[in-house]
């Protein structure tokens, strides 16, 4: 297969867990693929695992701390003018941050990276996705959506109040419930017909995304030993919406590791008002921020 024929697959948080298990998987099947990564090195040695295991597949590095807005958007443009055609968009690179931490742009670091970076990342592709039509964007939430028992938009986006390990999780989720509701607002503004767009709950996997708790290391390492929380079975679900025919046509779904299982999105954010609600909140503070 031709270098230019390759369908291309853009995946972010593809160094490690999920999106390296997903990376491998589609340069496999012959996917041409984008990794945007903030660690050189990591990058770099992904590269050469998928030259190992899948010889000839070109694979092409971006930069770019996805918790900050401005990098979002400049590596959305950068890959949309390096590729004529993006065919799947990944959006896997997440945080469990167990206390607040503000990113130098003064906003939450597990919102912007959980939320904030891929809806820019998303928007400052879509021209290419839609011209590439038919195309897929594919979100990563959770489970720990559940979590969140409230959602006010405004005040949400905004958080940056302190708050102990115990108070991450709901805090967490309320991220992935945002991801999950902007999931099914992009999806009514798209035509399916050209891009899709669909999320997952990948279930518990071993992976880096809690490594800022004490003891994460050992914990992961006995969780390898054990082939406890193998993440080639959550990347299954990503790799299955992003490149399964059966999902060609399916937009605005949320769906599980458990054999695709059609989830519904959490309440609170389950009504279409207030999924609305958080698209124009969310794009109203980012155009505050680029104005300031």
């Amino acid at each position: 297969m031709d270098r230019t024929d390759r369908p291309v697959a853009v995946i972010t948080g593809a160094t490690s867990g999920l999106g390296r298990a997903a990376a491998l998987d589609l340069a496999g099947r012959g996917y041409r693929v984008g990794v945007v990564a903030r660690s050189r090195d990591k990058a770099e040695a992904l590269v050469s695992e998928i030259g190992t295991v899948a010889g000839g597949v070109p694979v092409d590095i971006f930069h770019a701390d996805l918790g900050l807005v401005s990098q979002a958007h400049r590596v959305g443009q950068e890959i949309a003018a390096h590729y004529p055609r993006v065919d799947v968009l990944i959006n896997n690179a997440g945080l469990h941050a167990f206390s607040q931490r503000t990113t130098a742009e003064g906003l939450a670091e597990m919102t912007a990276v959980n939320y904030l970076g891929p809806f820019v990342l998303t928007q400052a592709l879509s021209g290419r996705l839609l011209a590439s039509a038919p195309a897929r964007v594919v979100n990563v939430a959770s489970e720990a959506s559940r979590q969140a028992r409230t959602i006010a938009p405004a005040e949400d986006l905004r958080h940056v109040d302190p708050y102990t390990g115990r108070e991450s999780m709901a805090l967490y989720g309320r991220t992935k419930l945002m991801t999950i509701m902007w999931t099914q607002e992009l999806a009514r503004r798209l035509d399916a017909t050209k891009v899709t767009v669909n999320c997952c709950d990948p279930g518990f996997n071993a992976t880096g995304l809690g490594r800022d708790l004490p003891g994460s290391k050992v914990l992961q390492r006995l969780l390898n030993t054990l082939r406890v929380g193998d993440p080639r079975k959550g990347a299954g679900i990503i790799v299955r919406l992003a490149a399964d025919p059966a999902f060609a046509r399916t937009s605005g779904g949320y769906f599980s590791v458990r054999d695709a299982r059609p989830l519904e999105c959490p309440e609170p954010g389950r009504d279409a008002g207030v999924q609305k609600e958080l698209w124009e909140e969310t794009v109203a503070l980012l155009a505050a921020r680029e104005a300031g």
